[in-house]
């Protein structure tokens, strides 16, 4: 079955204090983007990196994969709306650029696990044994409820170390349509990736949560 990636790569460096774009930071002698690209690329039929504006040397690292821009950094699902007109048929997954240690029994297995019976969202999610700030990932015998930023986090659900990795994984009609669903009533006015988790749900889909290693 046809199977598109998303990398979203559009960050700035800033938290990096560097001028150079975040995904473009070597790790052992290749870029990060480089490094996911390499795992992504025997999984998937097609990848599209969603780029910011001016990042000719982002475009150029992520050759000859399909690239478009987001002109406004609007939020992860704004990003990968951006991307829609790529998304083909069969799977769609969103991942994130500055997640270089990806690998590609990983995304293998959350495919899997998206195809597999009434599977609507899948979800990687791993366990660490400092959770730190991550988001909680909340639910049980691997199906997902929600998932909690550690600041909107009980002390319960902080007690919880099952945390969001951030990659998604949908049917192409069902990932168009999500996040086309997506608002952005929060404080920061932005449009989020991990709200797909309640559109899915409110249709009474199930969301599967596929753990990796930390």
């Amino acid at each position: 079955m046809h199977a598109t990636a998303i990398i979203l790569a559009a960050g700035l460096g800033t938290r990096m204090k560097s001028a150079l774009p975040k995904t473009l930071h070597k790790i052992a002698g290749r870029s990060m983007l480089r490094h996911l690209l390499a795992s992504c690329q025997p999984v998937f039929d097609r990848i599209v990196v969603v780029l910011g504006p001016d990042m000719d040397a982002v475009r150029r690292e992520a050759a000859p994969h399909i690239c478009v821009e987001q002109a406004d950094r609007l939020g992860t699902a704004h990003a990968a709306l951006q991307a829609v007109e790529h998304f083909g048929e069969g799977e769609v997954a969103v991942l994130y650029a500055d997640n270089p240690l990806i690998r590609t029994r990983t995304l293998n297995a959350l495919l899997e696990r998206r195809r597999t019976g009434d599977t609507g969202l899948g979800l990687l999610a791993f366990r660490a044994a400092d959770p730190a700030r991550y988001g909680r990932v909340i639910g049980s015998a691997g199906t997902v409820e929600r998932i909690v930023e550690w600041a909107d986090a009980t002390a319960e659900e902080r007690a919880v170390n099952l945390c969001n990795a951030g990659v998604l994984c949908a049917s192409a009609p069902d990932m168009a349509r999500w996040l086309r669903a997506v608002r952005a009533d929060n404080a920061k006015g932005e449009y989020y990736l991990t709200d797909l988790v309640g559109l899915a749900r409110t249709e009474g889909r199930t969301v599967a949560a596929v753990e990796a290693p930390a």
